[in-house]
């Protein structure tokens, strides 16, 4: 199986997951003003995604306030997803849960099979998706994208925040879009 790669300016995968508030996130339904900000996270087994994810539900007011609408999402089970989401006492950022990993794979995410017990004491699942973030416009095409085969390094939110900020300021293209021969 090749790794796909979405391309910016291009209508994204379709993304329709359940909540852990209830509900669903449907992509396109009810976007934010100016973006979606998706992250996908690797699941409650993961320390460094329940740090990354504080992060984000520390700065997701300042997202809100940019009409940027964001959901973090995992394959995680409803029971997992609701554990993520209370160890990280979300209250603005929405939760989904039960990613299909084909869809994943539409994203152009990794998968990474179980290694077992992480350092947390939890057993990671059978198959996992690995970090992605996407900034999706409104009409869902999109505009930024990043995805990682390991938990590290991720991209930083308040880079992110700072973006969004010169992005709307400037009315800055999408970059990446062209396809054609090199």
């Amino acid at each position: 199986m090749t790794h796909t790669a979405l391309v910016p300016r291009q209508a994204v995968p379709a993304l329709d997951v359940a909540l852990t508030t209830g509900g669903r996130y449907v992509l396109g339904a009810t976007p934010g003003q100016n973006f979606d900000l998706i992250v996908f996270y690797r699941g409650l087994h993961c320390p460094i995604c329940a740090k990354y994810l504080m992060e984000l539900e520390r700065l997701e007011p300042e997202f809100r306030q940019r009409g940027v609408q964001v959901v973090a999402i995992s394959s995680d089970d409803a029971d997992r997803g609701r554990q993520m989401a209370e160890k990280i006492k979300a209250s603005g950022v929405k939760f989904g849960y039960g990613l299909n990993l084909k869809v994943a794979r539409q994203w152009g995410l990794y998968i990474s099979p179980s290694i077992g017990k992480t350092s947390t004491g939890l057993e990671e699942p059978a198959l996992f998706a690995e970090p992605g973030v996407f900034l999706v416009r409104p009409d869902g095409t999109l505009y930024y994208g990043s995805t990682q085969t390991m938990p590290f390094a991720r991209p930083q939110f308040q880079d992110l925040v700072g973006a969004i900020d010169y992005a709307v300021g400037k009315n800055y293209p999408a970059r990446g879009e062209y396809t054609g021969e090199v």
